[in-house]
């Protein structure tokens, strides 16, 4: 009961979109009606409140966190295996994804994930992160870190347990789960996928131009998408 109640409380803690209530918190706009619709920190940053976008990183990735922290924590004492902790890191991120107390539309996960695995064990988040940092650094684009190091992650896990054995039970446990972890990343990444290959993504940095006024007027209930609406002919 413990343990399944767990999986809820999980789901529940991913559900708390940071975007949102960082958005509001600070008079912002939904992060669902402008930009690319997102409800994440490049979309918050996107109104040029980087302190909102850091926030917005710091509580999806600590909600990440926080979930299977305590699930490692304090199921064993109830008689639960890991395999429930890897459950609620399931749990919690697909709470993000569809957030029931936000009409279940959520973010793609990118923060939520690393918190996830920062939890399991440090050097499994930490490895992850330089592996985003550094796609970033040479490609430029945030969704190609992003894809690569969510392929990359399941390898780490097992890896950690070849090299750790005092890991290896915990890693076999919540591999499965890191696996459907990075499953989703990448199924919630598919239209970057094909701006990707399209030639159409975004670099970290590159000017909103044209763009911006196409990912504006795409985004329902935008400025620019009612303004275009206002002179269509």
């Amino acid at each position: 009961m413990i343990a399944s109640a767990s999986v809820v409380i999980a789901y529940l803690i991913g559900s708390l979109s940071f975007a949102v209530i960082v958005s509001r918190t600070f008079g912002l706009p939904d992060p669902h009606t402008y930009g690319s619709g997102n409800p994440g920190a490049t979309n918050v940053l996107r109104t040029g409140k980087k302190i909102a976008a850091l926030l917005t990183l710091a509580g999806d990735a600590g909600k990440g966190w926080l979930a299977v922290w305590l699930a490692l924590r304090w199921l064993p004492e109830y008689g639960a295996d890991q395999r429930w902790a890897a459950a609620c890191a399931v749990a919690v991120f697909v709470g993000h994804l569809f957030p029931v107390f936000h009409g279940f539309r959520g973010g793609k996960g990118v923060s939520t994930a690393l918190g996830i695995l920062l939890a399991i064990d440090p050097w499994l988040g930490l490895g992850t992160l330089a592996t985003w940092i550094i796609i970033a650094f040479f490609f430029r684009y945030s969704s190609l870190a992003a894809l690569v190091s969510a392929a990359f992650a399941p390898f780490y896990a097992y890896l950690i347990s070849l090299v750790h054995p005092r890991l290896e039970t915990l890693m076999i446990a919540v591999l499965p789960a890191v696996v459907l972890i990075s499953a989703l990343l990448v199924w919630r990444h598919k239209s970057n996928i094909l701006k990707l290959v399209a030639g159409t993504e975004r670099r970290i940095g590159e000017k909103r131009e044209a763009g911006s006024a196409q990912d504006a007027a795409s985004s329902p209930g935008s400025e620019s998408s009612q303004r275009g609406r206002t002179v269509k002919p």
